[in-house]
């Protein structure tokens, strides 16, 4: 068995070993690949999804008479193989390519191709199944490209759409533990109203099910492609036919509805909708990161911060001072985020820099937002299991906040009127007091009164809150 197999293109001959399935396309870009030391590969959505065109392009090429059953039943096994992941090492070119990734798109022509022709031949080769003439029929990189990205999109919003709602649960359950646990609340890093630890984590379980709404009203629009447009939208290279059952077997391999744009040469123009799913992606991640930092400013101490909640312990927090402990997790998760943001500034650089019929920038696209969408699909579970799930409330010192806040003096101003509430609050500074103390010493309560009224936990319920004012200034003859 001969080595090596003699391989052509519009540049001429090359000698390709039979050792590889990729031809000699690649071959050639392999010279100037490398830059990132990442293959395309290490995001394999981009394969699998040309994959199953590649598939749904031959079945359709077949059923319209444009390709024999032979040939078209070839590619569809070597397309299958493909999608098993383990011909990943036959995708070796870096994520990083000019030409709008016409080199990735021939790769895996390339590979089916080979595939395909030693499925009927028994050897590599170009001789029964070509790259372009067969597993490129009726396409161009131009349109594919685009399209199977779009594609890829939607597996990797599940999957995060599926953390998202595992995690609004966990918060759900955290709010639940905590709804008795009154504590400060706090805006511009000062003592405001008091509110509850769970009031507090009801709003984030509420915006992660709100991000996953979201998730649902973009999703859509993966399916919405460019595939027929060939090179500029106009469909020229395809035979009559083509696109009706290209969209029809695509559909049934993906099992999703799957449309042409519909106006193509929008699609080719604008790659708008990477875009939104980026922007999408960065509001998760910054979500997740604004939430961390609430953590890691509820946490800190543990003697000499806000010390209202204990995070799990993961491991030592210094390599010279014994007992610190880091929250390693949230600041995992915020660091995610300033990845996540550079990466959706890029993604909006390069389709600002799209001209005229096609926007080539496919890697920046590609390595940016299957990058963000990687790290924030698998920080939410490490997030969820390795600290939201064993917070812990430190029940004492949220009352204890509570309780010696100014801020209650909101109470006072609301029965006796805002001048009087400023004289308690100036009062309670001025003195170190706590409210429910100032309002005894200054002959506006009684003991009994104070202890019932002026407490944080009554604040947190606005209605509750109102009956007793009312009922108070009833007492007091001032209604």
């Amino acid at each position: 068995m001969n080595n090596t197999r003699t391989e052509k293109d519009c540049l001429g001959e090359m000698e390709i070993s039979n050792e590889h399935y990729y031809g000699i396309q690649t071959s050639r870009m392999l010279k100037v690949s490398g830059v990132a030391e990442q293959p395309i590969v290490i995001y394999p959505d981009l394969i699998m999804a040309l994959a199953q065109i590649k598939k749904a392009c031959a079945i359709a090429n077949f059923e319209i008479g444009a390709i024999p059953k032979n040939i078209a039943d070839a590619i569809v096994e070597a397309a299958d193989k493909v999608l098993t992941g383990k011909l990943n090492s036959e995708f070796p070119l870096d994520i990083w390519q000019g030409g709008g990734y016409t080199c990735i798109n021939m790769n895996v022509n390339e590979v089916i191709g080979n595939l395909a022709n030693e499925i009927l031949t028994g050897h590599k080769g170009q001789d029964t199944v070509h790259p372009n003439t067969h597993v490129n029929k009726g396409q161009s990189t131009n349109d594919t490209i685009p399209s199977a990205t779009h594609l890829a999109i939607a597996p990797r919003l599940d999957r995060i759409s599926e953390e998202l709602n595992l995690l609004a649960n966990t918060f759900d359950k955290k709010a639940t533990e905590f709804r008795d646990i009154v504590k400060v609340g706090r805006t511009c890093w000062q003592d405001a109203l008091p509110l509850t630890l769970g009031q507090e984590f009801s709003g984030y379980a509420s915006v992660c099910q709100r991000l996953v709404d979201k998730i649902k009203n973009i999703r859509p629009g993966a399916f919405e492609i460019v595939m027929g447009g060939s090179a500029v939208g106009t469909g020229l290279g395809s035979e009559p036919g083509y696109m009706d059952a290209l969209y029809m077997n695509l559909s049934k391999i993906l099992g999703e509805t799957v449309s042409p744009m519909k106006n193509l040469f929008d699609g080719f123009q604008n790659s708008d909708y990477v875009v939104t799913v980026s922007g999408l992606v960065k509001e998760i991640a910054t979500t997740l990161s604004k939430i961390s930092k609430d953590l890691r400013l509820m946490s800190s101490g543990p003697r000499a911060g806000f010390m209202e909640v204990q995070l799990p312990a993961l491991s030592p927090g210094s390599s010279i001072m014994p007992g610190k402990i880091n929250p390693t997790v949230p600041e995992m998760v915020i660091q995610i985020a300033h990845q996540v943001i550079g990466n959706d500034v890029a993604i909006s650089v390069a389709y600002d820099e799209g001209e005229l019929d096609l926007n080539v920038w496919d890697a920046t696209f590609y390595k940016c937002l299957f990058e963000s969408l990687q790290i924030v699909e698998r920080e939410i579970p490490i997030l969820r299991k390795y600290c939201i799930e064993g917070i812990k409330a430190n029940h004492q010192r949220c009352i204890d906040e509570a309780e010696s806040s100014i801020a209650l003096s909101t109470f006072i101003a609301a029965t006796f009127g805002y001048p009087t509430g400023v004289k308690v609050a100036h009062y309670c500074e001025k003195n170190n007091k706590k409210v429910k103390d100032a309002v005894v010493e200054m002959n506006l309560m009684s003991i009994e009164e104070a202890n019932a009224i002026i407490d944080p936990l009554l604040m947190t319920n606005p209605e509750k809150m109102a009956q007793v004012i009312s009922k108070f200034k009833q007492e007091k003859g001032f209604e």
